[in-house]
């Protein structure tokens, strides 16, 4: 027998672009929007005003290059998992079953862009030729609201894992997963900065559902004994992590920061309206204040990592616009 040969095993994501070990396929944006085949674009410049977040710079070209090879992509794998449920129902001898929606994951930092993303894919999806019913939910619902954060000395540390009802969370994906009618998804206002009580959106028995988030590629500790219990990724049929380098990141959280105190912090009721009067140079330290002491920790410590549990990563670059894609190898 000959000597085993020792390989050099890449230490971060970045390395796996090495095709030896990668887990993805690689490809730029020129290349990805080759894969959009015949899509139709059915969105107009005023669809996108009305979808984009504030100082997202997405436009028609973008929607080209990116979104319609990945609606098709999304395409291809709803119609596999149809018709490998009806093969399952078969093999089964299962009659009467229902298929229950196909739910797609989008994680990501904050100010990268996640909601637009959501908000586009969830309007493309829904103009397929079959009219598919598609809902979007995001995880700020399933936050506790300030009053218990506040108690349990959680405020500083809002949108970490820790501060989300997780219970809650699981049950509306499992009863989503079983085909129930009318699951309650709890509101959340960006307004007040808090969950609105007895305010619901209710899903029901969509064909698709987008659900967003900070954390929802988050996995936990390995339960003692082997016991069962589910985390959020665990109801994806598809997931999508939105990445950028962490200086970008940095800049767009601060920049959307300054831009709110001119408009949305402005509400006399909004929560962050103390920020609108106070001058530029205290305003900046306090969204540097906000950015390292928590969104950042946040994004070290809980988002990043999940990253290489993604189907499908979008790379950002400076101007806000997709670079590269990387899609799992099956």
């Amino acid at each position: 027998m000959g000597a085993i040969r020792e390989v050099e095993v890449p230490e971060t994501l970045d390395h796996f672009q090495d095709s030896r070990y990668s887990p993805y396929h690689f490809f730029t944006t020129a290349e990805w929007a080759r894969f959009r085949a015949d899509t139709p674009l059915t969105l107009t410049e005023d669809d996108l005003k009305r979808l984009r977040s504030i100082d997202d710079p997405i436009d028609l070209d973008e929607v080209r290059r990116i979104y319609l090879s990945l609606s098709r992509l999304l395409s291809a794998h709803v119609e596999s998992s149809q018709m490998l449920f009806n093969q399952r129902n078969e093999f089964l001898s299962l009659s009467g079953a229902v298929k229950t929606p196909f739910v797609i994951g989008i994680a990501g930092s904050v100010a990268v862009g996640k909601s637009t993303t959501a908000r586009i894919l969830k309007e493309l999806l829904a103009r397929w030729p079959s009219s598919p019913k598609v809902d979007l939910v995001t995880t700020d619902g399933f936050l506790y609201s300030n009053a218990v954060l506040k108690t349990r000395g959680l405020m500083a540390r809002k949108g970490f894992p820790e501060s989300y009802n997780t219970g809650e969370l699981l049950r509306f994906l499992s009863d989503i997963k079983a085909g129930l009618p009318n699951v309650k998804a709890p509101r959340y206002s960006h307004a007040v900065y808090d969950v609105l009580p007895d305010q619901f959106t209710i899903v029901d028995r969509p064909d698709i559902l987008i659900f967003e988030g900070v954390n929802v590629l988050q996995s936990r500790s390995l339960p003692a004994g082997g016991k069962i219990i589910p985390i959020v990724s665990d109801f994806f049929d598809f997931s999508i992590y939105i990445d950028a380098d962490e200086h970008l990141i940095h800049k767009w959280y601060v920049d959307r920061f300054m831009r709110l105190r001119e408009t949305a912090f402005r509400d006399p009721q909004a929560y962050f309206n103390r920020f609108s009067v106070i001058s530029d140079e205290e305003a900046l330290t306090v969204a540097e204040g906000l950015w390292h002491n928590t969104n950042l920790k946040n994004l070290r410590q809980n988002i990043l990592p999940t990253r290489p549990r993604a189907d499908l990563i979008l790379q950002k670059g400076e101007n806000h616009l997709i670079e590269q894609v990387a899609l799992r190898k099956l």
